[in-house]
């Protein structure tokens, strides 16, 4: 990677950019030929005027020089031409490849394990999938073909200058290995001041998503001035790292301008000497060679700047193809599909740890039966949420096996293994859209007509009605114009549409209100009936009626049994767990 090789240019990740164009042939060699015609009409210019200016101004002949006139035109006409085909052409290519790239990387991150969000800052993958794309597109509309275009005028301007006069050629090129020179330092310095500007970007991009996200508790404890302090610091690293690129282009253009008079005054000097000695015909030798030393010269110091457009988007496409290289999907090896399930579910002596050596599950061996409704229970941090973490196949086992209808999970294709899951979760989650497309997800397999009679048998087709709007009612970002309870309804009746064969419901009722939790209490008894069902609750209360209950600690089940089976136990950690809560709620 260029970051590690410390390269000024990465011909690697430059290939693995322009394998990208493949699909669009047509289109990148239209804008490749306009690239190459445009170069090479350029100087069809200097070379008119240096006609004109000797054959038929000096020699006063009207005619001719109207015919030059028109001539002329006709050229301008033909780069307008070329020119729009080439900034057209360049940019379509450049906006349907960074079209393919993000889709590519986003398809990619859908795939991801849980346990790379665990690590990874949400604002920075916004920054890969958003910005550095953005940044990848200038670097086809902006640098490649610019710089195509730039070299082949150079060269074209170059040849012409030979033919009309070696001499003042080489004279006009003298002030060039130093501008080569100059222009090959400034791009090796500029490289790694790109790549802290990228990283400065994405830090951020994710200071200011985890803030925002997190506002309430910014603000409930008071934390704005810390918070603001904390931003200014790292928006100062980045004002730093950016003006440090504005400080190697302060230097270089006016060098680069400088070496750009000196050539032309060198023209203009030993060109007047030539005239006077009569070794060109006239002025328009000398005012063609001046043309095309700017035609020269601009370019090249152009051409920092675009190479500054190459670099950023190959420091864009490095951190881009890093994210889309890292392999941290879970493994689909299996070729059964999962229709139907009975809901059986064995866990056999399941250790898991989240970081290597620090085990959650320290060899968890359970069953659930079909239909069934069990209970886990314990104190934070037993494991509780890692089992239907695991169910899920959001991470990978350690050991041990867990397997659905006496067929391991990872037999079953990942895809069709979840669609036979549902989760209601206690932090529930929801789009900014309609509760409609929140309830469906956007799924064409389920109608509203569906879901309206979904919701009436779990009881919330009335409070849904109730907003304006109903069903279209939207409830703006992570679900803010509801309730947590409310919240906790509409994923109720999200997991009910889906058709499970396996419910798992997280502590779906440990922070609502009394009237909501009679309302979920209801929709829990619709939704768990003729279905295996798994239930994480640290309200003991609600869990009275489950088939059985699994009391874990410190990764190990250490009881299972009925509520009254549990009670009986002298001294057990679930009849402990009870007495506490159940005096607690008196007291209250």
């Amino acid at each position: 990677m260029a970051d590690k090789t410390g390269k000024a240019f990465d011909m690697q990740i430059f290939s693995r950019l322009m394998s990208f164009a493949k699909r669009y042939k047509l289109k990148f060699f239209i804008a490749s030929a306009s690239t190459i015609l445009l170069a090479f009409s350029s100087m069809l210019t200097p070379y008119i005027l240096s006609t004109t200016v000797d054959s038929y101004i000096v020699e006063k002949d009207t005619d001719g020089l109207i015919n030059c006139i028109l001539l002329m035109l006709a050229v301008l006409m033909l780069e307008v031409i070329l020119r729009f085909t080439f900034i057209f052409y360049a940019n379509w290519v450049g906006q349907h490849i960074i079209r393919d790239i993000r889709a590519k990387i986003f398809r990619h991150i859908l795939q991801f394990k849980m346990s790379y969000f665990d690590t990874n800052s949400v604002g920075k993958l916004v920054t890969r999938v958003v910005s550095d794309i953005e940044t990848i597109a200038a670097f086809f509309s902006n640098g490649v073909f610019t710089i195509v275009s730039d070299i082949l005028q150079m060269f074209a301007v170059i040849v012409l200058m030979f033919f009309l006069n070696w001499k003042l050629a080489f004279i006009a090129l003298a002030v060039l290995p130093i501008l080569i020179y100059a222009t090959a330092v400034f791009k090796k310095a500029i490289k790694a001041t790109f790549q802290e500007v990228r990283n400065q970007v994405a830090n951020l991009n994710g200071f200011v998503q985890e803030r925002v996200t997190g506002m309430k508790i910014v603000q409930l404890f008071n934390r704005e001035k810390i918070e603001y302090v904390n931003f200014m610091e790292i928006n100062n690293k980045h004002k730093k790292a950016y003006i440090k690129t504005i400080w190697y282009f302060s230097i270089f253009f006016p060098i680069a301008e400088i070496l750009s008079s000196i050539g032309i005054g060198l023209i203009v000097w030993f060109g007047s000497k030539q005239i006077i000695s009569g070794e060109v015909p006239g002025p328009g030798t000398v005012i063609a060679f001046v043309q095309m030393a700017q035609m020269l010269f601009r370019p090249l110091r152009q051409i920092a700047d675009k190479f500054n457009q190459l670099q950023m988007g190959i420091v864009s496409g490095e951190r881009v193809f890093k994210v889309i290289d890292t392999q941290s999907s879970i493994a689909k090896n299996g070729t059964i599909k999962a229709e139907n399930l009975k809901g059986d579910i064995n866990f056999k002596n399941v250790k898991f740890s989240y970081v290597k050596d620090e085990e959650v599950l320290k060899g968890v061996s359970l069953e659930v039966k079909s239909g069934q409704t069990i209970a886990i229970v314990g104190a934070t941090g037993a494991g509780k949420s890692t089992i239907i973490n695991l169910i899920n196949r959001f991470y990978e086992i350690d050991s041990g096996e867990i397997c659905v209808d006496n067929i391991s999970i990872n037999d079953y294709t990942l895809e069709s293994l979840r669609d036979q899951i549902a989760i209601v979760l206690q932090d529930v989650f929801l789009f900014s859209d309609s509760i409609l497309n929140n309830i469906t997800l956007k799924s064409t397999d389920i109608s509203q007509k569906e879901v309206e009679e979904a919701a009436k048998q779990i009881g919330i087709h009335d409070f849904i009605m109730t907003l304006p709007g109903g069903y279209q009612y939207n409830v703006k970002e992570r679900g803010a114009m509801l309730s947590s309870g409310q919240r906790q309804l509409i994923a109720f009746l999200r997991a009910y549409v889906s058709k499970p064969s396996i419910l798992i419901l997280d502590e779906a009722t440990s922070s609502v209100d009394a009237n909501a939790e009679q309302m979920i209490q209801f929709a829990t008894e619709t939704i768990t009936k003729g279905r295996t069902s798994i239930v994480i609750a640290h309200r003991l209360a609600t869990i009275k009626n489950a088939d059985k209950i699994i009391v874990m600690d410190k990764g190990l089940i250490v009881e299972e049994g009925t509520h009254q089976e549990l009670l009986e136990k002298e001294d057990g950690y679930y009849k402990n767990l009870y007495d506490k809560q159940f005096s607690l709620d008196k007291a209250s």
